[in-house]
């Protein structure tokens, strides 16, 4: 018979294998924003909220605030300079506004997380005490990621189009909230347990969204290519009755 012990890490091994997903699942995205040279209307916000997420975790993680918890530490910190690669490329594709609203926030994240570690570890002196405070504040953050995306939802439901809000992002959300809910059963972890099986939900919902306007967006993505090659077929069009004109009645063309 299997021990729970065993399938705590086994659902562990599998939350570092699907959050690594989840970490590089908006990889098509930030290849999308490399090769047009702009950010467009993807948002920040998952982004940065994954990023402390990321780094609250590690601090809950360590064994001086919860001891066991490697598996924890070694998929955020992972996450952590996954998120700065991503970041990094908001900094340099966004405009001057958001690069500045982007810079400060993800600054005001490390001080802030950093000032917390300092405090916790300075005036509580149990394992139990660190764990409690710190994993409170990482279960708001861990929910502010996972419900992250849904800050497109209105746009979403305004525009008939997820475009926007990459699917990849919304699965390995679901299957990563699954994994590291088994794995806060034993022993049972409340503060990994209730972030990630709401999560799970939250997902859930990205994912019948996605489903419901999935065949209104291929319908708007194709009429806009249509466009695109109408619009093509009439300067080409335009283009050859112009050069067409450069010509004298001798033939002999003009020199502009």
């Amino acid at each position: 018979m299997v021990s729970p012990d065993a399938i705590r890490f086994a659902a562990g091994i599998i939350g570092n294998v699907t959050a690594l997903f989840l970490f590089l699942s908006p990889v098509p995205t930030f290849i999308g924003i490399y090769k047009k040279k702009g950010v467009e209307q993807y948002s920040a916000i998952p982004y940065l909220a994954t990023f402390v997420n990321c780094m609250l975790w590690v601090v809950y993680g360590l064994p001086f605030v919860h001891p066991n918890s490697m598996l924890v530490i070694t998929i955020n910190g992972a996450g952590f300079f996954i998120e700065i690669i991503y970041l990094t490329l908001f900094l340099i594709y966004s405009n001057k506004k958001d690069r500045l609203n982007v810079a400060l926030i993800a600054i005001a994240e490390v001080i802030i997380v950093g000032i917390m570690t300092a405090v916790v570890l300075s005036l509580t002196h149990t394992t139990k005490q660190r764990s409690s405070i710190v994993g409170m504040i990482a279960i708001v953050c861990n929910i502010m990621m996972y419900a992250s995306p849904l800050s497109v939802m209105k746009l979403v439901i305004t525009t008939k189009s997820v475009e926007y809000m990459p699917f990849f992002l919304s699965f390995a959300s679901f299957a990563n909230g699954i994994a590291w809910t088994i794995y806060a059963l034993h022993p049972f972890d409340p503060y990994i347990a209730a972030p990630n099986g709401l999560g799970t939900l939250f997902a859930l919902v990205q994912l019948i969204l996605y489903a419901t306007y999935y065949k209104s967006t291929q319908e708007q993505m194709a009429a806009r290519k249509a466009k695109a090659v109408g619009l093509t077929e009439v300067g080409f069009n335009g283009g050859t009755t112009q050069t067409g004109a450069q010509f004298s009645d001798n033939g002999r063309a003009h020199i502009p």
